[in-house]
């Protein structure tokens, strides 16, 4: 593995800096805290925002932070020394997830109650750190997945924001990521030899999921529309952007069906 990557490839530079200036991600004197998981997406975008720490005309300051779920045959731990020699502060969080979430669960997937925790634990170390801006690894086709999975399921039009302030007032979420293709990250992990992290979530891949299902059907759209992702983000930018809330699109959406 190559513990520093001195160039990176320029469609992942120019569509993350496109992305961080128009959604305004990164302001003079930020803490940045990433989440990595080990997968392909989080370590690609730590050298990325590596590289722009370097070069950009503002500074700010960047951490990286990997929960570990203590789920059998995932091992993040392996990252450790990698961190170490980027130099890069770094917080290591151990927590039983699925343990508890097989005696607290209710109603709920086990995805959706990890990805709670998980965010939880990722809060409390950036308060504790003084750290003001959560990153988040998520891409284009996360995006796109997430806003079929949202209309088809649940009937609201509605995705991941690019930058927002959490509830609380005190930490904002940002995801560089919005405007890269999955491939772009997939290519650039293996050209770079990152230390991937087998199997991010092997309890979640244990079986098909309603994300696998659009992935799949998305990558069938896409071999005879070559356009699709670049008019599906046309669609969502208003939702990326934050401009229109699920709630008021959830009661146009109600009032259509009671017509049908």
């Amino acid at each position: 593995m190559k513990p520093d990557i001195q160039k990176l490839p320029k469609p992942l530079l120019r569509h993350t800096g496109r992305a961080l200036v128009d959604y305004n991600m990164i302001q003079d004197g930020d803490r940045l805290l990433l989440g990595v998981s080990g997968g392909k997406d989080s370590l690609s975008l730590l050298h990325i925002l590596r590289h722009f720490q370097r070069h950009a005309p503002i500074h700010f300051d960047l951490a990286a932070l990997t929960v570990d779920p203590l789920v059998e045959g995932f091992e993040p731990k392996l990252l450790k020394p990698y961190m170490k020699e980027l130099g890069i502060p770094y917080f290591f969080r151990e927590q039983a997830i699925m343990e508890e979430a097989q005696k607290n669960m209710e109603g709920d997937s086990f995805c959706a109650y990890c990805s709670r925790m998980k965010r939880g634990i990722m809060y409390t170390t950036a308060r504790n750190e003084n750290y003001n801006v959560l990153v988040l690894a998520q891409h284009l086709d996360d995006l796109a997945e997430s806003f079929l999975m949202s209309a088809f399921h649940t009937g609201q039009l509605k995705t991941m924001k690019a930058n927002y302030t959490i509830d609380a007032g005190d930490l904002r979420v940002i995801r560089p990521l919005v405007y890269v293709r999955e491939r772009q990250l997939a290519s650039f992990a293996a050209q770079a030899d990152l230390p991937v992290v087998p199997d991010s979530c092997p309890a979640c891949f244990s079986a098909p999921t309603q994300r696998v299902v659009m992935k799949q059907l998305l990558a069938t759209q896409e071999k005879t529309n070559k356009h699709l992702f670049k008019s599906l983000l046309h669609a969502m930018r208003p939702l990326i952007k934050g401009e229109l809330e699920p709630s008021l699109t959830s009661k146009a959406s109600t009032a259509h069906a009671e017509t049908l």
